[in-house]
């Protein structure tokens, strides 16, 4: 019995994982989203964003109109969020925060961030921070994959990158189906 050798190119197989998701089933299941939609809140005490000083939790992110509810450590139950709120996980704390360790983009934090007001203004925003990544990404070969992740990235600095790609897929994919879901909701809410 032969044995066929595979080559494989592990940066395009692992980045094309999320960019093929993002391209061929979350980013066109965002296309209509409407402010009304982005700012719903489905259960009473949502985590949301909110016009400066209108927040409901004591630590209120982010440098524009609106700001961010936060708590550290997270309450128990952890309260459900709206789509803003995680396109704003999307954008800060999945990407954005990457892209400036590991690619020298602009510095983001959940403190500092100008949150989007608008659906249009966070879907441009999200389109930019997933294109910065995986442009990033994919310019890591087999040794730069191999590496350590770093101290940037608290308990998995010593981890390979290539985990650090698998972790961010998860985390597109994961918030990119709960966004889904919340768009399902607000279709068929009962006003």
């Amino acid at each position: 019995m032969t044995t066929t050798q595979i080559s494989i190119d592990w940066t395009t197989t692992l980045v094309d994982q999320a960019a093929r998701h993002w391209t061929n089933q979350l980013r066109p299941r965002l296309e209509g989203l409407t402010d009304e939609e982005y700012l719903w809140e489905p259960t009473p005490g949502a985590w949301n964003l909110h016009p400066r000083g209108q927040g409901g939790t004591e630590i209120q992110g982010g440098s524009g109109e609106l700001t961010i509810d936060w708590a550290y450590p997270e309450p128990v139950p952890a309260p459900v969020t709206t789509i803003a709120w995680r396109l704003a996980h999307l954008i800060v704390g999945v990407l954005g925060t990457r892209v400036h360790h590991h690619f020298g983009g602009p510095e983001v934090d959940y403190l500092t961030f100008p949150y989007a007001a608008t659906a249009d203004g966070a879907l441009a925003q999200v389109d930019d921070a997933f294109a910065a990544w995986t442009e990033g990404a994919r310019g890591w070969d087999l040794d730069a994959l191999a590496e350590p992740c770093g101290p940037s990235e608290g308990p998995w600095a010593d981890h390979p990158r290539a985990e650090l790609v698998l972790h961010i897929n998860r985390e597109v994919i994961h918030h990119g189906a709960e966004i889904a879901l919340l768009r399902d909701l607000y279709a068929h809410r009962n006003d």
